[in-house]
């Protein structure tokens, strides 16, 4: 029984991940994202890329930070690993008025949670609200059209 309960539930994980990496990652198939905070905000796409394990891969963020008026602002990221939170994670700053692109990667498996924000000055201490880059979906579908062909 208990064997039948493993083989069951391996089935259902490896059913699982091959949907979630299903597709050619490109920054085209990427998923929106947006923070802010102040006179700051941060934009872009979010996507997988396959990786060597059935059940990892890499989310590549990319986008910009954009500031409007004084000061610096940074953007922040943090991923929760099997429900360990890792370090947060400074990926760009801008001070004063100007954009600054925004481009990392993560590894990423199912169990993975990932967030970004914006904060002023900087260390991370007065910071806008934290965006998932991790929720469903990751991916954004193909169109029914581009699969036909």
């Amino acid at each position: 029984m208990r064997s039948r309960t493993l083989k069951a539930l391996a089935v259902t994980l490896a059913s699982a991940a091959a949907v979630l990496l299903a597709g050619s990652p490109s920054s085209a198939a990427g998923v929106p994202w947006s923070a802010a905070h102040g006179t700051a905000t941060a934009a872009g796409t979010r996507w997988l890329e396959k990786g060597a394990g059935i059940l990892s891969s890499t989310l590549v963020v990319e986008g910009e930070l954009k500031n409007t008026g004084p000061g610096c602002y940074s953007l922040w990221t943090m991923t929760v690993h099997d429900l360990a939170p890792g370090p947060a994670r400074k990926v760009a700053t801008q001070c004063g008025p100007g954009t600054k692109p925004v481009s990392f990667k993560t590894y990423y498996a199912p169990t993975t949670t990932g967030y970004v924000h914006v904060c002023k000055d900087d260390a991370a201490r007065d910071c806008g609200q934290q965006t998932s880059i991790t929720t469903w979906p990751i991916r954004k579908p193909v169109p029914a059209a581009a699969t036909a062909e």
